[in-house]
């Protein structure tokens, strides 16, 4: 096991050039991540143990090959940026895309990055509609990305960020600036992996942006970006993971056989 190497992380992501805690640093950090580390739930349906500590979660995102989902690709960015020297808080989020009836409990991992006293929102863990670009944490004024525009507004207190769509906006989650501890996301980490009625549990989820503005998502068997397709096979879509997202499934602790895959692929 390492811990966070900076060297190792930017060959991961194709970072090249001087590392120096800036907006526009964090500007090509933030798209090269979530073009180069796909979301992806696959440890959820497999059953295995989501582990936080950073030396995990730098094994298995990097130097394993794999993706994650937002506890693990928020602590990896977390740590790359602290060890460029910028300041980073720890947030939560309650998620609201799926329009719940009741308030939901706080299960999103974001960072407030702070530089020269102007704060921002990052966020590499939010599958597909995940920003590619931080946010200046300001109020109703619409701020566009490669990947989308996206708004951020206030809710009863809370911060509401929404994405663009063709017929209005679309609100993703609900937050506030109180600070989050390891312990919150270990608890959060843990029912939402384990709990019998997640959606991580049952969904078959994946999603890696591409620099030219385009996103390529998979969910269940219905492969969309490029075209889209239902992939019937499972050994096709089984492929797809590694020639499309990217992802590597050969490492001893972190990699998924053909045959652990095909027991979790949806039918």
């Amino acid at each position: 096991m390492m811990t966070f190497d900076r060297q190792t992380y930017f060959a991961r992501i194709g970072f090249h050039g001087e590392a120096v805690p800036t907006l526009e640093t964090l500007q090509h950090i933030h798209l090269l991540h979530t073009c180069s580390i796909p979301f992806e739930n696959l440890d959820a349906l497999l059953g295995r143990t989501i582990r936080l500590e950073l030396d995990n979660v730098f094994e298995k995102l990097v130097v394993a090959g794999r993706g994650g989902y937002c506890y693990e690709q928020n602590a990896l960015l977390r740590a790359a940026l602290e060890d460029i020297g910028f300041g980073v808080e720890d947030l939560a989020a309650r998620v609201l895309i799926t329009q719940p009836p009741e308030m939901p409990a706080r299960t999103h991992r974001l960072l407030l990055v702070t530089i020269n006293k102007q704060r921002y929102l990052a966020d590499v863990g939010f599958g597909g509609k995940t920003l590619t670009s931080p946010l200046r944490l300001e109020t109703d004024v619409e701020q566009p990305t490669a990947h989308g525009v996206y708004r951020l507004t206030h809710l009863d207190g809370d911060y509401l960020l929404s994405m663009k769509q063709q017929d209005g906006w679309m609100s993703l989650y609900r937050f506030d600036l109180q600070p989050q501890y390891f312990s919150d996301f270990q608890v959060a980490n843990h029912y939402v992996s384990t709990w019998p009625e997640s959606h991580f549990r049952h969904h078959l989820m994946l999603c890696l942006h591409k620099p030219d503005g385009t996103t390529l998502t998979l969910s269940n068997r219905q492969f969309s970006g490029e075209q889209r397709e239902d992939m019937a096979d499972e050994r096709a879509v089984y492929q797809l993971l590694q020639e499309k997202f990217g992802l590597r499934l050969d490492h001893e602790q972190y990699g998924i056989s053909f045959d652990e895959f095909a027991s979790i692929c949806p039918k």
